[in-house]
């Protein structure tokens, strides 16, 4: 179960979203990001090429692609992840879809159910 559940986070937001991201707007603006472009002060001003650069490397996708393989790390030492991990994700997942709408981020809330499944049959068999 917690294996499944890091290659979603994996999968999905981690390499889905970073890559997808960076395919579809790299080839018009990664000139603009290592220009500098990113970075304005004034964020109510945001162009084309700041808005891309926080879509893509500057997103959700990275910090749970490192989720995602933390929980791999740990299942392959037989540690299991604590359950707030998977009450995290699956509250963030909600807040996004309360106010962005359903996306494919929902697989998360998959991902959040294995966790916590894994962690409690591990507590059962006493295991850390």
């Amino acid at each position: 179960m917690i294996k499944w559940a890091g290659w979603l986070i994996v999968l999905f937001p981690g390499i889905g979203h970073t890559v997808g991201a960076l395919v579809e707007t790299a080839p018009d603006y990664a000139a603009d990001w290592f220009s500098g472009e990113g970075w304005k002060a004034d964020a109510t001003a945001m162009n084309y090429a700041e808005a891309t650069l926080w879509y893509t490397v500057f997103s959700f996708g990275v910090p749970f692609l490192l989720i995602g393989l933390m929980v791999l790390w740990l299942d392959r030492r037989g540690v299991t992840p604590p359950a707030f991990l998977a009450w995290l994700v699956a509250g963030w997942t909600l807040i996004t879809v309360a106010v962005g709408g359903p996306s494919p981020l929902l697989v998360l809330l998959i991902a959040a159910g294995l966790l916590l499944v894994g962690s409690r049959r591990a507590a059962r068999r006493g295991k850390p």
